[in-house]
């Protein structure tokens, strides 16, 4: 069945000349190729082949752009070889995890060096896409019902909000950036980070209270579920080439049909006032006393004189220049406590500071009051006489909200 060539002036000359024949003879591609993507073995050979043959010939180069790539190795740095049974199936991860934690491990892996994989390397990449996938859990959760109605401008949202806006706008520049560049390990990292840091670990953190107690109408509420829309439309766009099968899922769940695909849709186009440098600025000294307070909290927590945050009222000493940038924010809500005295005297000794966040000190304290059976939230207001004595005000105004929802 094979007609033996003759033709052959040298192999490298031959490969070197495939984009006239490839591209120029056919009519679906065009001359010269957006992208050459070979190994590193290739500087010599291809690359090198088609860069003269090409100049030679047509004056340029026969591609706009070069990447090349590392090898893969082992995760003990070894070439992979069928004799010393290292050898990695991508089929058998496939099988075993699924094909988007063999694309997470692609495109978190530093291409410019030889690419390492193994059990542990496998593994790490697992918990990455399971925090990817729980971030996208909890916004389809938390958008259920969500109508347009609700939505709020991003100038009436609190600084909250409007925070993780501007986080999103710069995300959103950084992705970009990257994906031009095909910077895709430094994208991916971003991306990540922004996920399981700026988002679980911080603001939905601090937003479960209002999402699950807050009545349905509150600014609080309506602000968090509008961000939450923005961050799924961003969100399931940039991960798509990424998680594919994930994103595809998380996308159809909002958007169903046969002819919908998060695969056919495109970044998403941010309006360029969301980015607030001066918010970010004053935000990242919220988060550096945010440190302090929790820290203080998890002493308290191990030495089993609290079992939830909600029952610290924490006091918290600022330099006069923190609590100037702190006057106007909810530190109680921002540290997930019941309440929180600010004290710009001198800290005891004892006080709780970490080294590398002066002027803040945090002695921990409990909350006065009862709990409420609805929040969890230790207020004085809590556990007198009444109907609703053993939720707290706020809960009453929800209930009610629910309850005339109802009828």
């Amino acid at each position: 069945d094979y007609e033996q060539v003759f033709d052959i002036l040298d192999v490298w000359f031959d490969s070197g000349s495939t984009h006239s024949f490839v591209l120029e003879d056919r009519e679906d591609l065009q001359w010269p190729a957006t992208l050459y993507l070979e190994g590193s073995d290739q500087h010599r050979g291809w690359f090198h082949s088609s860069l003269l043959e090409s100049c030679g010939t047509r004056g340029r180069a026969p591609y706009d752009a070069v990447l090349t790539h590392g090898f893969v190795l082992a995760d003990d740095k070894q070439k992979m070889s069928k004799s010393t049974g290292n050898v990695v199936a991508p089929q058998e991860i496939i099988k075993q995890y699924g094909a988007d934690i063999l694309r997470i491990w692609v495109v978190a892996s530093d291409y410019s060096e030889d690419l390492k994989i193994g059990p542990e390397i496998i593994k790490y990449q697992t918990d990455a896409y399971r925090r990817l996938r729980n971030t996208l859990r909890f916004i389809l959760g938390n958008l259920d019902g969500f109508e347009e109605s609700e939505r709020l401008p991003a100038a009436e949202m609190p600084e909250l909000e409007r925070w993780v806006l501007h986080r999103l706008s710069e995300t959103d520049e950084l992705v970009r950036n990257r994906a031009a560049t095909f910077d895709f390990h430094d994208m991916f990292t971003a991306l990540h980070n922004f996920c399981a840091v700026d988002l679980s670990s911080f603001y939905f953190d601090i937003r479960k209270d209002a999402l699950y107690c807050d009545p349905a109408d509150s600014i609080r509420r309506r602000a968090a579920r509008t961000v939450l829309d923005e961050l799924f439309n961003c969100l399931t766009a940039w991960l798509a080439p990424v998680i594919c099968f994930t994103a595809e899922e998380a996308w159809l769940s909002r958007n169903p049909g046969d002819d919908n695909s998060v695969h056919l849709q495109t970044y998403p186009d941010l309006p360029a006032d969301w980015r607030d440098e001066v918010l970010a600025e004053k935000w990242s000294t919220v988060r550096r006393v945010r440190r302090v307070v929790t820290g203080a909290l998890e002493i308290e927590r191990a030495e089993k004189r609290i079992g939830s945050s909600l029952q610290a009222a924490p006091t918290v000493y600022l330099d006069s220049e923190t609590a100037i940038v702190l006057n106007d924010v909810d530190l109680a809500e921002v540290a997930i406590t019941s309440h929180v005295v600010i004290d710009t005297g001198v800290a005891p000794d004892g006080a709780f500071v970490i080294e590398d966040v002066p002027g803040v000190a945090v002695s921990p304290g409990l909350a006065d009051g009862g709990k409420c059976e609805r929040c969890w939230q230790v207020l004085p207001e809590v556990g007198g006489d009444g109907e609703n004595a053993d939720i707290c005000h706020r809960c009453v105004d929800a209930v009610a909200n629910i309850s005339a929802a109802a009828e």
